[in-house]
């Protein structure tokens, strides 16, 4: 059996954080790599890999991103139970989630917390109508005139708590069509903020129209969530055709089983530049997933 590999901590302020998944030639993950199996390039110049560790050895932080404007509130309540199954197969002990609301403005429903039952709880009072007792993210003055704001979401719930998050692994689920019209940020400040923070997001679609019939807005939001999850390291699915019960089996496992890699950049410049990301493994059959870059801030 191989050693473990502790985890290790730097506190030079410019260390890169990379998460990656490993699959082998039949889709399967593969949660047995070291240090020594992979290899990293900024720009194409290689990079020293600084630290090192396996996800399952960290816990989890999860941000849960839930769409209650117009277009979504006939899937709220499947939102509601789609939600508490991915809590109930995933969470643990020693994780912790918050769930944030956005139509118009962004409401914390639930602050960080590893209680389902909690988080659940404070969803159904939102659900209520009770809307005004959960505070609002983002900036205080902040107005917008239409309904929908997921790009201030997401930025808001990297930003003020993801961020904050001291050590473990950083994901966040959005359940949403992708529509949007209201946000002061836009997709690539949302990309931009989770890959400077290293957060994968998973985007859980809800789109009630058939291939044939998706208007603009439908293809649109299709769009933007894949988008936001191929450019963090994730993946995003449709909840209307997916057995939704596996799909977040699958989510949970790739968590767990996902590996967590550090450098300090060799190009010094902080000159808000993108830099593309590469990942290679040193083992033959194997493909990784990852974040394709970040913005050099």
């Amino acid at each position: 059996m191989l050693a473990q590999e502790t985890p290790r901590f730097s506190v030079d302020v410019r260390l890169i954080s990379v998460g990656a998944t490993v699959r082998n030639a039949s889709g399967e993950l593969v949660s047995d790599m070291n240090r020594d199996d992979f290899e990293i390039l900024e720009d194409g110049v290689p990079q020293k890999i600084r630290t090192f560790s396996r996800r399952k050895d960290v816990p989890l932080n999860l941000g849960l991103i839930v769409d209650a404007s117009g277009s979504q509130r006939k899937f709220f309540r499947r939102h509601r139970r789609d939600l508490e199954r991915f809590l109930e197969t995933t969470l643990q002990p020693r994780d912790t989630a918050f769930l944030l609301c956005f139509g118009n403005t962004l409401r914390l429903v639930s602050d960080r917390t590893a209680s389902v039952e909690t988080i659940i709880d404070n969803l159904e009072q939102f659900d209520d109508g009770k809307v005004k007792g959960f505070p609002k993210l983002g900036p205080p003055d902040e107005s917008r005139e239409l309904g929908t704001a997921l790009y201030d979401a997401v930025y808001y719930g990297v930003e003020e708590k993801l961020r904050q998050a001291e050590s473990g692994r950083r994901a966040m689920l959005v359940f949403s069509d992708g529509e949007e019209n209201s946000s002061a940020h836009d997709l690539l400040d949302a990309i931009g903020a989770a890959q400077q923070e290293d957060v994968t997001i998973y985007a859980i679609r809800y789109t009630e129209a058939s291939p044939n019939k998706m208007n603009a807005r439908n293809k649109y939001g299709i769009r933007a969530l894949h988008h936001l999850a191929e450019h963090t390291g994730g993946t995003d699915y449709d909840a209307m055709s997916n057995g939704m019960k596996e799909t977040f089996k699958a989510i949970g496992e790739e968590l767990r089983s996902s590996y967590e890699l550090g450098y300090t950049s060799s190009n010094e410049n902080r000159d808000g530049t993108f830099r593309k990301i590469t990942v290679r493994l040193k083992r033959p059959g194997l493909t990784a997933r990852a974040k394709p870059g970040y913005f050099a801030r």
